[in-house]
């Protein structure tokens, strides 16, 4: 089993990516839906969530208010240290439990994780390889705010929450830039693939 680590800045197309590797028959763990998952209604995750930050990050239907989270987080980088040391964890046991699903069914499968934050979260280690999907800053400025309706302020403090683009390039060993057409991904991504398959 090939352990495959894939980031890239918000807006970078990360989710494109990891659309076309799928494709190609990789195994996909997203750490998003994943993070999603464990804070979710009847969940324990959900319970600790509302035990840190209080009973105002829950909406009228008693799930989790992403957006006022959102706000909190990106603002103020303790909060989001505390969410992290809240949820991490709960991600952390649902992808090893993924993993040994994984391994029990299909142990010659390439599994890539789609996560945003290994740079930031120190977990490098955790991959035989990682990808990086790369996009400049304008880019990524215009898809957030021409595709998520973000304003300019907004998109540039998410971005500034992330790691620069050289620190996670310092972590790639794939690099997928994209800045151009879906023609131009495929390819990229085909290689990258070939790559990954390649008896060793």
């Amino acid at each position: 089993m090939l352990n495959v680590g894939l980031t890239g800045g918000i807006g970078a197309g990360k989710s494109e990516v990891t659309r076309r590797f799928a494709a190609h028959g990789a195994v996909v763990i997203d750490a998003d839906a994943i993070a999603r998952e464990v804070v979710e209604v009847g969940m324990p995750g959900l319970d600790s969530v509302v035990a840190e930050f209080g009973r105002e990050v829950l909406a009228a239907d008693g799930s989790l208010d992403r957006a006022a989270v959102a706000a909190l987080v990106f603002a103020d980088p303790k909060a989001r240290e505390r969410l992290n040391a809240v949820v991490h964890p709960l991600v952390g046991q649902r992808v090893a439990e993924l993993m040994a699903q994984v391994a029990a069914t299909d142990p010659d499968a390439v599994v890539v994780h789609d996560v945003p934050l290994i740079v930031e979260a120190g977990i490098r280690d955790r991959y035989d390889l990682v990808v990086v999907v790369d996009a400049p800053v304008d880019v990524q400025l215009d898809r957030l705010t021409r595709l998520r309706g973000m304003t300019e302020s907004d998109a540039r403090a998410r971005i500034a929450a992330q790691a620069s683009r050289e620190q996670r390039l310092e972590i790639a060993d794939h690099v997928i830039v994209n800045d151009g057409d879906l023609a131009e991904l495929d390819a990229q991504v085909t290689a990258v693939w070939d790559a990954l398959t390649a008896p060793r």
